[in-house]
C-alpha cells in the first residue's frame, strides 16, 4: 500500500485587529503604565511609611511567642501592651546606663586630650629631632578671627541639622510602635484577612508562609537573646574581675551588641569596653578586654553557638553569612537584621514544596562496568561479578529469563 502523502497546502490563519481591539488593547496599555507611574509616586515618596510598616510587621512577628503566651489569660491587646512596655522599660534603662556612661566618657577624653596632643608632638620631636609645638602649629595656621567666626557657624549648622534629624528619628520610632502594636493585636485576623485574598486552593500556602516566617522570626530571636545573655553574664563577670569603670553597663552592651548586630556586632561589641580601658588609670585593662573578646568569640563558635543557632533557624552558616552580606547590600541595617530569618523561611518553603528524586544506588565497585548495548539487535552479556560472592549491581543490565517473543511480519499485497 501506498503511504498517504502530507497535502502541501497549509492553513492560513489571519489575525485581524478590529478598532475596537486596537481601542481596548491601547486602554489596557495606558493602565499598566498609570499603575507604575503611581506604583513608583509612592514608593519614592512613601518609602518611610513602607519601611515602618515592613520592620512593624517583622517585629509583631518577633513579639508573637510572648504575645501568644499572654493572650491565654488576658486580652490579646492587653498582652501586647504589656509586652511592648516591657521592651520599651528594659531599652530606656539600658539607654540611660549608657547615656551616662557615655558622657562620662566623653568628658574625660575631653580634658585628656590637650596631654594626649603634647603627648604626640614631644613623640614627634624626640623621633625627628626637630621642635615642634603646639602654638607653633596654631601660628603656622594663621586662624584669623573671622576665620573662626566662619567655622562656628558651620558647627551651629550643622547642630541645627542634628536635632532636626534627632526630631524626625523620634517621630518615625513613635509610627512604628503605632504599627506594631497595631500589627500585633490584631495578627489573627490579619493573617486570615490576607489568606483570604487568595483562590481557595492557595488559602492554606499562604497560611503555611505566615506561620513559617512567625516561627523562624520567632525561634531567631530566642536564640539571640539566650545567646546574648550568656555573653552578657560572661562578659559582667570578667569585666568585674579586671576591674573595669563602668563593669555592669559595658558588659550589657558587649552581650547585645554581639547577637543583635549582624556580621560586624562582635567586634564592634568589644571596641567600647577597650577603650574604656585604654582611657583607665590602668591602660593594660584595655588590651585583656580585647584578648577577653577574641577568645570568648572563638569558644562560642566551636562549642554551643551552633548548636544553639541550628536548633533555631536550621541555616548554615556559609548561607547566613551570605544572606546577611546581600541583605544589608540590598536594603541597609534593616536588611542585614533580617537577612537571616527571611533565608531560613525561604529554605523551609522549599523543603516543604519542592519536588524530591529517589537517588540511583552507587554501583558496587567489586563489579564489571556496565556493558553497552549492541547496535545489532543482538543480545549483550551480563555482566560477570569479578570478585568472589559478590553480588549483582542493581545498575548493571541483564537479559530477561525467557526470551522475548519475535513479533511476526505481517504484510498486505496492494490490490
Amino acid at each position: 500500500m501506498s503511504e498517504p502523502t502530507a497535502s502541501p497546502h497549509k492553513e492560513i490563519v489571519r489575525v485581524g485587529f478590529t478598532p475596537g481591539n486596537v481601542w481596548r488593547a491601547g486602554l489596557v496599555l495606558a493602565g499598566v503604565l498609570a499603575l507604575a507611574l503611581a506604583l513608583q509616586y509612592v514608593f519614592a515618596n512613601g518609602s518611610l511609611v513602607l519601611y515602618a510598616l515592613v520592620m512593624a510587621w517583622f517585629a509583631s512577628l518577633a513579639m508573637e511567642p510572648a504575645v501568644r503566651l499572654l493572650a491565654r489569660r488576658m486580652p490579646r491587646p492587653l498582652s501586647t501592651a504589656i509586652v511592648m512596655l516591657t521592651f520599651l522599660a528594659f531599652g530606656a534603662v539600658l539607654l540611660t546606663l549608657f547615656g551616662q556612661l557615655f558622657i562620662t566618657q566623653m568628658a574625660s577624653l575631653v580634658r585628656s586630650l590637650p596631654g594626649i596632643v603634647e603627648g604626640v608632638l614631644s613623640w614627634v620631636s624626640e623621633q625627628f629631632d626637630q621642635q615642634v609645638d603646639l602654638q607653633t602649629i596654631l601660628d603656622s595656621i594663621n586662624l584669623t578671627p573671622d576665620q573662626a567666626a566662619g567655622y562656628a557657624g558651620q558647627i551651629a549648622g550643622g547642630i541645627i541639622v542634628l536635632l532636626v534629624g534627632i526630631a524626625g528619628g523620634v517621630a518615625q520610632f513613635l509610627m512604628l510602635l503605632l504599627f506594631t502594636f497595631y500589627l500585633s493585636a490584631d495578627g489573627p485576623r490579619l493573617r486570615m484577612w490576607i489568606a483570604e485574598l487568595f483562590p481557595p486552593k492557595q488559602h492554606r500556602v499562604s497560611l503555611v508562609v505566615w506561620d513559617t516566617m512567625a516561627e523562624k522570626i520567632g525561634r531567631y530571636v530566642g536564640a539571640r537573646v539566650v545567646l546574648a545573655a550568656i555573653n552578657a553574664t560572661a562578659s559582667v563577670i570578667v569585666f568585674a574581675v579586671l576591674g573595669l569603670p563602668s563593669w555592669l553597663p559595658l558588659g550589657i552592651w558587649t552581650g547585645l551588641v554581639a547577637q543583635f548586630v549582624p556580621a560586624i556586632g562582635t567586634y564592634l561589641s568589644i571596641v567600647l569596653p577597650a577603650l574604656v580601658g585604654l582611657l583607665s588609670p590602668n591602660p593594660w585593662l584595655g588590651g585583656l578586654v580585647l584578648a577577653w573578646g577574641i577568645v570568648y568569640q572563638q569558644v562560642e563558635n566551636l562549642t554551643f553557638e551552633p548548636r544553639i543557632s541550628a536548633r533555631a533557624v536550621n541555616v548554615h552558616p556559609a548561607v547566613s553569612f551570605a544572606s546577611v552580606i546581600l541583605g544589608t547590600s540590598l536594603f541597609g541595617v534593616p536588611g542585614a537584621l533580617l537577612a537571616v530569618p527571611v533565608a531560613a523561611m525561604l529554605l523551609t518553603l522549599l523543603d516543604l514544596y519542592r519536588k524530591r528524586y529517589e537517588p540511583l544506588p552507587p554501583p558496587d565497585p567489586g563489579l564489571d562496568p556496565v556493558p553497552d548495548l549492541p547496535s545489532d539487535g543482538a543480545e549483550p552479556t551480563p555482566a560477570e561479578p569479578t570478585l568472589a560472592g559478590a553480588k549483582p549491581s542493581p545498575l548493571s543490565w541483564r537479559p530477561p529469563a525467557t526470551p522475548l517473543p519475535r513479533i511476526p511480519t505481517v504484510r498486505s499485497d496492494s490490490s
